[in-house]
C-alpha cells in the first residue's frame, strides 16, 4: 500500500500554532519531522505533539510512510525548497514509496508583508542597525516625506503604475520610520507603528457608518457630506482653519483657505492691494468659484511648458 508524506507549509508572518483544523488534524494523528528547531516546533510541543529535528528527513519520512502511513514534514520558514526537490526525485525514482502532497496549515493574510517591513525597519533603527537612520529625527526626515510624495504624485500624473508602486513603497518607507523613530520618544510620549494603524482603523470605521453601521446614503455626494459632518463633529472646538497645513504648495494653502472659509460661511475679507500676491488669490477665488484645481491647473501648464523647452533645445 502507498504511503502518503505531507509537506506542512505554515506562514512566518503569524504566530506560530496558528493552524487551520485540518493540519492540527494531521499533526496529532501522524508523526512529524522537521529540519531545525523553531518556534512553530515548540508550539506544536507545547500542544503534545511529538516533533522529531532530523538531518535525514527524506529516509525518515519514506521509512515512516511505509505501508500505507503517513508522514509529515514541517517546512521551515523558508519553505524548504531544496528539500522538496529532494524528496520529489526520490519519490520520482521510486514512485511506490510514496504519495507527496502539499497542506497549507496557515497562510499570509492580505497585507502581511507590511509585518516584514516594520520588522525589516526596527533591525535597521536598533542597535547595531543603520547608524545613518539611527541618527534621524522627525525633523530631519520631514524633506523627504515631501519629496517622495511628490515623486508618487508626478508617477500618478504620467500614469506610470509601475512607477507609482515603487513610489508609494518609498512613502511607506517614511511611514514605517518615522513611526519607528516615535518608539524611542522621551517622557511618556512614544509610540508605534500599531498606534498610527490603530487610529487610522478607528477613523474609516468612525466616517463611514453606511459601511460600517446603519446610516443610509444614495449618492457619493452624500457620502462626501457625511465625512464632513463626522469629521466636524470630532473637531469640535477647533476654528475651521485650524489644521492647515502652510507647508504645502502656497495654491494649495490658498484653496483650502479658500474652501474652509466657503464652507464656513466666513466673507472674503476683499484684496488690500494690487500686488501679485493679491491677484493670484483673485485667481484662486476664481478658480475655487468654478470647481477648479488651481494648483493642478498651474503643475498641467508648467509640465507643457517644460516639455517644449526640451524639445526646442
Amino acid at each position: 500500500m502507498t504511503g502518503r508524506i505531507v509537506l506542512l507549509v505554515t506562514s512566518p508572518r503569524l504566530p506560530a500554532g496558528l493552524l487551520t483544523a485540518a493540519a492540527w488534524d494531521l499533526v496529532r494523528t501522524w508523526p512529524v519531522f522537521t529540519g531545525a528547531e523553531g518556534d512553530q516546533v515548540t508550539a506544536l510541543r507545547s500542544a503534545g505533539v511529538t516533533v522529531t529535528v532530523t538531518g535525514h528527513g527524506v529516509d525518515d519520512l519514506v521509512e515512516a510512510a511505509r505501508d500505507g502511513g503517513t508522514a509529515v514534514w514541517l517546512a521551515g520558514p523558508a519553505g524548504d525548497d531544496s528539500f522538496a526537490r529532494e524528496l520529489g526525485m526520490r519519490l520520482a525514482r521510486e514512485p511506490s514509496l510514496a504519495e507527496m502532497e502539499l497542506m497549507y496549515g496557515s497562510w499570509d493574510p492580505p497585507g502581511a508583508r507590511l509585518l516584514d517591513a516594520v520588522t525589516v525597519m526596527d533591525r535597521l533603527s536598533s542597535p547595531g542597525g543603520d547608524p545613518w537612520k539611527r541618527q534621524q529625527t522627525h525633523r530631519s526626515l520631514a524633506k523627504y516625506m515631501i519629496e517622495e510624495v511628490y515623486e508618487a504624485f508626478d508617477a500618478i500624473e504620467a500614469d506610470d503604475y509601475a512607477a507609482l508602486r515603487e513610489e508609494l513603497g518609498d512613502v511607506l518607507l517614511q511611514v514605517v520610520l518615522h513611526a519607528r523613530l516615535a518608539e524611542d520618544l522621551p517622557d511618556g510620549r512614544a509610540w508605534s507603528i500599531d498606534d498610527v494603524a490603530g487610529e487610522l482603523v478607528a477613523k474609516l470605521i468612525r466616517r463611514n457608518p453606511h459601511v460600517f453601521a446603519d446610516a443610509t446614503v444614495e449618492s457619493v455626494d452624500e457620502i462626501t457630506a457625511q465625512w464632513e459632518q463626522i469629521k466636524a463633529e470630532e473637531k469640535s472646538g477647533r476654528g475651521p482653519m485650524d489644521g492647515i497645513a502652510l507647508a504645502q504648495p502656497a495654491l494649495s494653502l490658498a484653496t483650502k483657505i479658500q474652501e474652509r472659509a466657503a464652507r464656513a460661511g466666513l466673507p472674503d475679507p476683499g484684496p488690500t492691494g494690487d500686488d501679485l500676491g493679491e491677484r493670484l488669490w483673485a485667481l484662486v477665488a476664481a478658480a475655487v468659484a468654478a470647481g477648479e484645481d488651481a494648483e493642478s491647473a498651474l503643475r498641467r501648464v508648467a509640465v507643457a511648458r517644460l516639455a517644449a523647452h526640451r524639445d526646442a533645445g
